[in-house]
Parts: C-alpha cells; structure tokens; sequence
C-alpha cells in the first residue's frame, strides 16, 4: 500500500514538472517598471482605502450614527469572510469525520462535533446583519 502511494505521488510530481511551463524575463527598464509597479500599487492601496472609507460613511448615514454604523460595517465585513472561512471548515472537519474517523471513533466524534459548531457559527454570521439592522432601524425609529 505504501508503495502504492509513493509511486502515485512520484509520478504526480512528474506529471507536473512535465506540464509547467518556463517564463523567461528580459531586462529591459528594470528601473521604470520597479518604480511604476511601485506608484501603481501604492495607487491601489490608496483607493482601496478611500474605497472602504467611503462604505463606512455611507453606512453611517444610513444607520444615522457613527456608532451603529460602524457596528453595521463590520458585521457585513464578517459576513462576507465567513463563507469562504466556514467551508474550510467544514471540509476540515469532514475530513476528521469521513477519512480520519474510519478506524478513529473520537476522532469521528470530534470531526462531527465540530461540523455542528462551524455551521452553527456560519449560520449566526449570516444572520447576524440582519437582525442589527431589524433592530436598529426598525425598532429604533
């Protein structure tokens, strides 16, 4: 079996050396690009940031408070990174449940444990946003 496995992974390195392609770089205006790759992303950092400054006024024009739409801003920024985080997660802990937890049963138990949190914590960071603003906005005035 461990033979197996060792030829499988040789030839799947094989097999990709074999499909890489090489990329030559030429010396033309090291000096300019350096410098404009440089100007370039200090650019888009810049706007990056007058970007996600100018999402954070609007929401607190649209909530009518610094406070409650700074509160409203980072709730929308958790949103949006807990899916990507929560399927990590969960393939993970899928992982620990399904591979793992075959010949471990505390292993199946911990992976299966920890799917209900991930998804539980998913859950709430998705509906987190929603009920702040039902809150805010409606019950507030």
């Amino acid at each position: 079996m461990k033979k197996k496995i060792g030829l499988m992974f040789i030839v799947v390195i094989f097999v990709l050396v074999l499909l890489s392609i090489s990329i030559f770089a030429t010396d033309t205006n090291i000096t300019t690009n350096t410098a404009e790759l440089k100007n370039d992303a200090t650019v888009n950092l810049v706007q990056i940031k007058n970007k996600e400054l100018e999402t954070l006024k609007d929401y607190q024009d649209s909530y009518g408070d610094s406070t409650y739409g700074l509160v409203a801003y980072i709730l929308n920024i958790i949103r949006l990174y807990s899916i990507p985080f929560g399927f990590v997660g969960i393939a993970i802990s899928g992982i620990y449940r399904y591979i793992i937890g075959i010949r471990k049963l505390d292993v199946r138990d911990k992976g299966f444990g920890a799917m209900i949190g991930i998804i539980t914590v998913m859950v709430i960071c998705q509906v987190l946003p929603l009920v702040f603003a039902i809150v805010v906005k409606g019950w507030r005035g």
